[in-house]
């Protein structure tokens, strides 16, 4: 008789546990779907929540500056040919790209006294660290720059194999063979989809091959001829890849991508300051990407007859108060908006 009673009082007893813990997850869930409204909702108020974030986290951020070094190696030379100066601010969801030539100058002296070893791509082989490089380019734009992201090419041929593949217009027909690089490219112009192989080919081409002694075509002179065409169509296809990759079904595909990040990305930017931004990048659009080329000429009028890049100045002044310190103050051509404050009329210089 005893033994019957235990059980009708366990049966009791079972319902009002399971109450208790299903009001345990509603209360945890609705603390969670609160939390993730107040942290702007969406994908980005579900990460900044996980993380930690609280409301008051994104008004404490300021714009992020960086430095982009794709690496090539030549023999026993270690040289950055992908020069990107960055800045993503969470706040106005802004980002701007300024691409650096390669031949840029870094000394101080005039063309005379120009020699190749002055060129950026040579600073990281000099100095032996990145860090060489992003002092050059804090001199040179006067921007607060501290952190670089180290690329091997690897890492955008494996992001473009995973989500499938990216939809991009390749300018033009691209032919060119080099067997000491291991450099195939074969492609076709036109809106095409590219593979991780594919992809590696249009970033990496400047110009054909030539059964003459100097080079082949290269991009056409409205687009930007030999690395001036080659930054152009980088830049173009980076923001193809952000935008293609930021799709939400690629959401799920966030460990893999992390993967493929540690193993082919160097960079001194510390995993805290990394997880103050992840939540609010992948609300980033490419739509408010502004991106331009370092304002300057080159000449082979140098102590060794060398190519090299001389960076103006005053455009180069101009454009990265466009591009980083004041992008609100330009329209989309880079004309300046002039805003009268008794009239609130702009007009457009």
């Amino acid at each position: 008789m005893g033994r019957h009673k235990n059980k009708n009082k366990k049966r009791r007893v079972w319902p009002k546990v399971l109450l208790i813990i299903i009001l345990i997850i509603a209360t945890v869930a609705g603390w969670f779907v609160y939390k993730t409204n107040k942290n702007g909702g969406g994908m980005q108020g579900m990460v900044a929540t996980i993380l930690g974030h609280n409301a008051e986290k994104l008004k404490d951020l300021d714009p992020l500056y960086f430095v982009v070094l794709g690496e090539s190696i030549a023999g026993d030379s270690r040289l950055t040919d992908t020069i990107i100066v960055c800045k993503y601010d969470p706040k106005t969801q802004q980002a701007a790209m300024m691409s650096v030539p390669r031949d840029t100058y870094t000394g101080t002296g005039s063309a005379a006294d120009a020699t190749a070893s002055y060129k950026i791509n040579a600073a990281y082989n000099m100095g032996k660290t990145p860090e060489r490089t992003v002092s050059i380019l804090k001199r040179m734009t006067g921007l607060d720059l501290q952190y670089y992201v180290w690329v091997n090419t690897n890492v955008l041929k494996e992001i473009v194999d995973e989500i499938g593949g990216v939809w991009f217009t390749v300018p033009k027909d691209m032919h060119y063979i080099d067997v000491t690089q291991n450099l195939y490219i074969d492609l076709k112009e036109g809106y095409q989809l590219l593979d991780g192989d594919h992809a590696e080919q249009v970033v990496r081409y400047r110009h054909d091959n030539s059964t003459r002694s100097n080079y082949g075509p290269s991009y056409s002179s409205d687009y930007g001829v030999e690395d001036y065409g080659r930054m152009r169509t980088q830049r173009e296809f980076i923001k193809a890849t952000i935008e293609q990759t930021l799709k939400p079904e690629n959401i799920l595909k966030v460990g893999t991508f992390l993967d493929i990040a540690y193993k082919n990305i160097k960079t001194n930017i510390p995993m805290e300051v990394l997880k103050d931004y992840l939540p609010y990048a992948v609300n980033f659009s490419t739509d408010s990407l502004r991106m331009g080329l370092l304002p300057g000429s080159d000449t082979n009028k140098t102590k060794d007859n060398t190519w090299i890049y001389f960076a103006n100045k005053s455009q180069t002044a101009k454009l990265v108060d466009q591009l980083f310190l004041h992008p609100e103050l330009y329209d989309d051509d880079g004309n300046k908006i002039e805003v009268n404050e008794t009239t609130n009329n702009v007009t457009v210089d």
